[in-house]
């Protein structure tokens, strides 16, 4: 269930507002007159909702490739890959 709070409460209620994009895992909306204005939330959320855009790109690139024709790499050579890049990374 969304989390609305009026604008009002931006001004006299910062610290409990703060502890509620803390505390969930769910953005709080915020009204002026009544209507949807902003959306708050903490650093963490705006972070994994980033990282998963990036990933959505990346996703919706590799559909692209695949409808052109592309047939990538065996996996085999993606694993020998991997685990290069995580040996030089230790």
């Amino acid at each position: 269930m969304p989390i609305i709070k009026p604008i009002s409460d931006l001004r006299n209620k910062t610290n409990e507002l703060s502890e509620l994009v803390h505390g969930g895992r769910e953005p709080v909306f915020i009204t002026k007159n009544g209507e949807g204005d902003m959306v708050l939330m903490s650093l963490a959320q705006y972070g994994e909702l980033q990282r998963k855009l990036e990933l959505y790109g990346k996703l919706a690139m590799a559909e692209t490739q695949v409808a052109a024709g592309d047939r990538g790499r065996p996996l085999g050579q993606v694993l020998k890959t991997l685990r290069k890049r995580i040996r030089e990374a230790q």
